[in-house]
């Protein structure tokens, strides 16, 4: 239903399986779901297409690894979290350094062109000295990319998380720290710190992409692929075409019954207004560039910058007071600080942030 909406003459560049569980298929699974996407939408060349895979690395062996490169997928990001015992324990994920080092070997010898890692700091039973363990070993692997993600403790959201004892999640300074930790030990090992919990060696396409400021921002993270449409398949996966958002339904059921009715699983969008179009463009030059030229978004939306943005500009001056940001040659940039607590900065300018129940809401910041 998806691709009778696109004409075949567009190629797709980047295919991306997430959620962190697309490897509970199994690989003929996957074989099967490839083939059919191939049949329905124009795939790009081999040379050209960016395949990219999320992996559990307890739901996979090295030759499952080899056979998913066959498939086609040349970019691999394995969930670590961390390798610490107690703190797998104390969420319920029990994953040696050995099962996913082995991993990532059998990645690199089938020849995937990026591995990843996903850490997650925050969680419980976190400790400064054993999050440095895992970096060490991290390091030593030396994967192409790492995500490094703040926990968000929402168990009404997620009922996983109801297993989670409160009490053992580590205090906000002690989250601040593990942040500044993974910052200091990753930039040392020659990392590049890409923004917004993402790191890269310095020869990566996405270290490139910021070098040249071609970097851009979706619900995946960062991309080099800039202004293409995304197009979301399967339960809750976002979607962005034009200047509309749209994202299926959540619960199986719902996802199940719009499918049998005959049309597309969509629970609800968004059509951007001409603020929202303004507003994104502000907040991706933020997490891509870490600098707004103020006179260039006037000029690309015939507005006058400072008197559209005059409350946020008051905003500003707190952060401004706090080291986070500051004003240079007509531009707001962001220092260095500034950098780790970006989400602070950027909701600023979010125009739907409006300061009520944010803290029922929205993830912790830090």
């Amino acid at each position: 239903m998806q691709a009778e909406l696109f004409s075949r003459t567009r190629a797709v560049d980047q295919l991306h399986f997430g959620g962190g569980t697309p490897t509970f298929l199994a690989v003929e699974e996957l074989a099967s779901l490839l083939e059919h996407l191939g049949r329905n939408f124009s795939l790009a060349a081999a040379a050209h297409r960016e395949y990219s895979i999320e992996i559990d690395p307890r739901t996979v062996t090295p030759d499952s690894v080899r056979a998913l490169a066959r498939l086609g997928f040349n970019r691999m990001s394995l969930g670590v979290q961390d390798f610490d015992p107690d703190v797998q324990v104390a969420v319920n994920r029990l994953q040696s350094k050995e099962q996913t080092l082995r991993v990532a070997q059998a990645a690199r010898d089938a020849g995937v062109r990026s591995i990843g890692f996903d850490l997650i700091y925050g969680l419980p039973r976190q400790t400064l000295e054993g999050f440095a363990r895992t970096l060490d070993a991290v390091i030593e692997a030396r994967p192409d990319r790492l995500a490094v993600y703040a926990y968000a403790h929402m168990p009404r959201l997620f009922k996983a998380q109801k297993r989670i004892l409160v009490d053992q999640l580590p205090a906000p300074e002690i989250r601040l720290g593990l942040l500044g930790l993974t910052v200091e030990r990753l930039t040392a090992a020659g990392y590049v710190y890409v923004g917004m919990d993402h790191f890269a060696l310095p020869d990566d396409e996405l270290v490139r992409a910021k070098r040249k400021r071609s970097l851009q921002r979706n619900f995946q993270g960062y991309s080099t692929h800039a202004d293409q449409d995304l197009i979301g398949l399967g339960v809750s996966a976002i979607g962005k075409v034009g200047d509309s958002y749209s994202q299926n339904f959540k619960s199986l059921p719902d996802y199940y019954a719009a499918i049998d009715a005959g049309h597309l699983p969509v629970q609800r969008g968004i059509l951007l207004s001409e603020d929202d179009r303004i507003r994104r463009a502000v907040i991706q030059d933020l997490m891509c560039h870490e600098l707004i030229d103020c006179a260039a978004i006037g000029r690309r939306f015939d507005i006058d910058f400072k008197r559209y943005f005059g409350r946020e500009i008051e905003r500003l001056q707190e952060l401004q007071a706090l080291g986070l940001t500051y004003v240079k040659y007509g531009c707001i940039g962001v220092t260095l600080a500034g950098r780790l607590l970006m989400r602070t900065v950027a909701m600023v300018f979010d125009g739907y942030n409006n300061g009520r129940r944010q803290a029922e809401t929205f993830s912790k910041v830090v």
